[in-house]
């Protein structure tokens, strides 16, 4: 009986590069760049932080009943006994005081930040091209698009504290009484327009990501200052600015999902 004799193919040269150019270090997974790579892991590792704190609002916000005519009388008033309706919350606008507009200033807001986002993409684009005229104004018009934004969410703000001119009365038990008093506006501890946990998630998700927004200025500032020095021009590539418009996206995203659960629902 003939003895079976198992021969081996020698791996060719191009498998083995291959296999050392995998393995050994240095390469680039679908061509994204180490920073590129760095900056998507932060922002998955972000998205979770925003889910965790979006769910919560949800939780919180569906444990309270919602106002009902048929209980609550068929004119809608604040109160902490059920959650408040936005479009009577945010109703107000810069300049036209007594003025009931229903989330129009929000409205401006929101399409002021995904504009933004627009130019953040005409500004990976341009460099791309290696057009540095480009970037600079670009970059110009998102760091204008994101300071807006913080500007109006600061006046957002502003008016949520201070209230409305009525106030709100509420009662209270106090040494075994019960007392009226008007509590005006918004903080930590009381809120005219709903329960004290309305005030809280409000002020703590809107300012984290208001936190994300100024960040991200910060960040387009930097960028359109070494872009107009010619750095970028000088190393070949204005992969910076796609890195950080990955950010910029980012958080305009995310504002999307604060606009729907505090504005909409």
């Amino acid at each position: 009986m003939a003895a079976t004799v198992t021969t081996e193919t020698a791996p060719s040269d191009s498998a083995q590069a291959f296999d050392k150019k995998t393995w050994m270090g240095g390469v680039e997974p679908m061509n994204a760049s180490y920073g590129k790579l760095m900056m998507w892991f932060f922002l998955i590792s972000d998205t979770f932080t925003f889910s965790a704190l979006l769910v919560t609002y949800g939780l919180i916000r569906f444990s309270y009943p919602a106002w009902d005519p048929a209980i609550y009388g068929e004119v809608f008033k604040f109160s902490n006994i059920y959650w408040p309706i936005p479009e009577k919350v945010y109703n107000a606008v810069p300049f036209l005081h007594g003025v009931d507009a229903p989330l129009v200033f929000v409205g401006i807001m929101t399409f002021i930040l995904i504009f933004s986002s627009v130019t953040m993409v005409l500004a990976v684009e341009a460099g791309h091209r290696m057009d540095r005229a480009d970037v600079e104004k670009y970059m110009l018009w998102t760091i204008l698009g994101g300071l807006t934004f913080l500007g109006s969410q600061a006046w957002e703000w502003s008016h949520f504290i201070h209230g409305t001119e009525q106030g709100t009365v509420i009662r209270e038990l106090v040494s075994g009484q019960w007392v009226e008093r008007t509590i005006f506006g918004a903080n930590l501890v009381e809120n005219q327009y709903g329960p004290p946990a309305f005030a809280d998630l409000f002020f703590f998700i809107t300012g984290f990501h208001g936190t994300h927004v100024l960040s991200g200025v910060v960040l387009n500032i930097l960028i359109f200052y070494r872009a107009a020095t010619g750095l970028y021009e000088r190393r070949g590539h204005y992969e910076m600015v796609e890195k950080v418009g990955l950010y910029w996206h980012f958080v305009d995203l995310v504002w999307v999902f604060v606009f729907t659960f505090f504005y909409l629902v």
